[in-house]
């Protein structure tokens, strides 16, 4: 029997807290290593160098996310809007390719709708997840794209342009 579809939110939850952004896991991604995939991603949002200083240096990911979140206009690197998807598939490239026992469990899904699902209704929750089945989420689409280019037999991510079939 199988799964139809896999929630998951917070990072704590097992075992698919893991599928969270705020999952306390490093990857290396720019060449650059970071705490989490929150980290990576938001690495990219801040137009100065002190202000993202400032983000990598939050006490948790959840208050990098927050902080983040506040940003003022002219805190967020031009054209954030038109290149956040693309960074948040490098990303989630990197943090699935680089841990074995990630990427295991995200193709253990097989074709299982994958959610986030948040409990607070806002703008960032519906565009990344879904609140009360509500949005567009995002982080589930990225992670189901993903998961079927790891299931390929080939083992490359063709769309995702970060991993290479082992020779």
């Amino acid at each position: 029997m199988s799964v139809s579809e896999i929630r998951f939110y917070r990072a704590s939850e097992k075992p698919f807290g893991a599928f969270s952004n705020l999952f306390r896991r490093s990857i290396v991604f720019e060449g650059e290593t970071f705490k989490t995939s929150e980290h990576a991603y938001q690495a990219g949002k801040a137009r100065k160098p002190e202000v993202r200083r400032w983000l990598m240096d939050a006490p948790s990911p959840a208050l990098l996310a927050m902080a983040a979140h506040g940003l003022y206009y002219w805190d967020v690197a031009p054209g954030w809007s038109k290149f956040k998807f693309d960074r948040m598939r490098g990303v989630l490239a990197a943090k699935f390719t680089q841990h074995d026992d990630l990427r295991s469990l995200l193709v253990s899904t097989g074709d299982a709708r994958l959610i986030e699902t948040a409990t607070e209704d806002n703008a960032v929750n519906r565009l990344w997840g879904e609140v009360n089945g509500v949005g567009q989420n995002m982080l589930g689409q990225m992670l189901m794209e993903l998961r079927s280019e790891l299931q390929s037999p080939t083992g490359k991510l063709d769309t995702w342009g970060t991993m290479q079939a082992a020779e």
